[in-house]
């Protein structure tokens, strides 16, 4: 490892990093019984903590980088341990000092498209709002309803394209007067600041809190829990305060106020996927499931794992950017959950979410009937 400092400047770094641990954790090894990794591989949080708090973490190590910050262990922490904020301190010392291992080098090459395109997939930012190409979207004035944040992987990966089009659909039939920053728009920064990169998501957030301000915005649409997460509770360390609702949650408000009706079906047994952010980070867990409830010949199951005890999808915590080997794979695990209730449809509301998904169900069996599905996808069919 090349550092730019003396060990002990590291080591004393490490133990400020691990400081708050140090007071509160008694090393129960309750976060290690409840961590999704340990279904898969062994990992221990607890050890990351213990290490940090005599500052022998070693920053170079990969297993530094596996916490997809999915919120289970901190829920269960007798002792109220910060594990989420340390390890992300930990990153952060690490990323101030350039050490990434072999498998996290795609979160430097996500920090350089963000920096260059306000995206971490490399696509020109020119395009992000290309997908709207057609619908009735228009660019937000003040005075609007709502300003639509898409979001960097609606706005440029292919198959999620797919649900900003059955978003913005599902709001021109409820006449919700609404409208998106186009080019304008930066990703939120949530996954480049949970992998430690506080300068670059600082970056961002005042450049898409800037951009608030001028146009007048007041209510912030978004469908990605990280995005939801991060406008609602991250921005107001800038002071930036706006209303900020999760898609699944607006959905519920048109259909109570009769502004949307759902008269087509959609004869499937759907089996719905909490996500961290949304579920544990945000306790958004009713409204999708009301929505959903609402949908005309949709059956709902839930399983083994949902509501609070939801299994992560292994995509947070910047991992969504990081190769994980086939038989680590949380999603694995998720879709089998959803094939043990015999659902065709596995229905969940986050990016990272369907992308772990969808990649999982490329070694599904070819017979295999488990669609993965964004909740507003399905309502759009039922419109």
């Amino acid at each position: 490892m090349e550092t730019v400092a003396p060990l002990k400047e590291i080591v004393a770094e490490i133990q400020q990093a691990g400081g708050a641990a140090y007071r509160y954790c008694y090393q129960c090894g309750k976060c290690d019984v409840v961590c999704p990794w340990n279904r898969v591989r062994a990992f221990s949080m607890r050890k990351l903590i213990r290490e940090a708090t005599f500052g022998l973490t070693e920053i170079e190590h990969e297993e530094l980088w596996r916490c997809t910050t999915c919120g289970t262990c901190p829920t269960q922490c007798p002792r109220g341990v910060q594990q989420i904020e340390v390890g992300v301190s930990l990153r952060r010392i690490a990323t101030g000092y350039g050490v990434f291992p072999s498998a996290v080098r795609g979160v430097r090459t996500a920090a350089g498209s963000l920096v260059a395109e306000g995206n971490p997939l490399g696509e020109p930012r020119a395009k992000r709002d290309a997908w709207a190409s057609g619908l009735p979207v228009k660019p937000f004035a003040e005075g609007m309803e709502v300003l639509y944040f898409v979001g960097c992987y609606y706005s440029h990966d292919p198959r999620l394209k797919k649900v900003a089009v059955a978003i913005a659909k599902i709001l021109d039939r409820a006449k919700v007067d609404f409208g998106i920053l186009g080019t304008a728009e930066s990703c939120c920064g949530e996954a480049i600041r949970k992998t430690g990169n506080e300068e670059v998501f600082r970056a961002l957030a005042k450049s898409n809190i800037k951009t608030f301000v001028e146009r007048g915005v007041k209510k912030i649409l978004v469908a990605s829990p990280h995005c939801f997460h991060t406008l609602k509770n991250e921005y107001r360390e800038f002071m930036a305060h706006f209303e900020v609702v999760h898609f699944t949650q607006f959905l519920k408000q048109l259909l109570d106020e009769g502004r949307l009706e759902l008269s087509g079906e959609f004869p499937h047994r759907v089996t719905y996927h909490d996500p961290c952010y949304l579920g544990r980070h945000n306790g958004i867990y009713d409204a999708p499931r009301e929505v959903l409830g609402r949908v005309p010949g949709l059956e709902l199951v839930e399983m083994a794992d949902h509501h609070q005890d939801s299994l992560c999808c292994g995509g947070g915590g910047g991992r969504i950017w990081m190769e994980t080997p086939k038989q680590d794979r949380f999603s694995e695990l998720r879709l089998q959950q959803a094939q043990q209730v015999d659902a065709d449809v596995l229905a969940t509301a986050c990016p990272y979410c369907t992308t772990m998904f969808e990649d999982s169900r490329l070694s599904l069996p070819e017979d295999a009937k488990l669609e993965i599905k964004d909740l507003a996808e399905i309502v759009a069919q039922a419109i």
